[in-house]
């Protein structure tokens, strides 16, 4: 099943000279690079992008607070609460935050299932989680509670659409 998905080089591995190398593996991989776009995105495309919503809000919540459950960390002293939907909003601004600090690499990848195969190839979203091989898992060693500690983002790379309707939202986003 042939589709397309975006994926977002984020400032982190643009300042730190990776961008050729995430996309020659990409391409290596097999995937082709329909559209491409060097930009510094704006407060409200990111926002839109990292929608307010609720669920989601709350997942990013939940994965942070088991993180610091499996370091026996306690989250409260570093983030303020134990709520995985305040928890959840302070990420998201964090991302924000993160994404608009620099120069961003937008781009449409497209092949055989190009959202699963592309999620794999960049690896967890967490590099501490992240397997030897992946992009974040070769390149990147931060993890929620280092970042959270920081009051900032992980710094993980890229992002690459989660589903086939998140991958179709999102291009029309940046590229309408």
């Amino acid at each position: 099943m042939i589709e397309d998905t975006l994926v977002l080089i984020k400032p982190d591995a643009f300042q730190r000279g990776l961008s050729g190398e995430i996309i020659s593996r990409l391409e290596r991989t097999g995937f082709t690079l329909k559209e491409m776009k060097l930009t510094k995105p704006s407060k409200e495309l990111i926002e839109k992008h990292y929608p307010e919503d609720e669920e989601w809000l709350k997942s990013i919540g939940n994965k942070t607070i088991k993180t610091y459950e499996k370091y026996d960390l306690n989250i409260v002293d570093d983030i303020g609460t134990y709520d995985p939907l305040e928890v959840g909003k302070k990420i998201r601004k964090w991302l924000i935050q993160y994404v608009t600090s620099g120069p961003v690499i937008a781009m449409v990848v497209s092949g055989n299932h190009a959202v699963e195969m592309v999620r794999k190839l960049v690896g967890n979203t967490a590099p501490i989680f992240a397997e030897l091989g992946t992009i974040r898992g070769d390149y990147s060693i931060d993890s929620p509670d280092l970042a959270d500690r920081e009051k900032r983002s992980i710094h993980n790379l890229v992002h690459a659409s989660g589903n086939i309707k998140e991958a179709k939202k999102e291009i029309a986003l940046w590229f309408n």
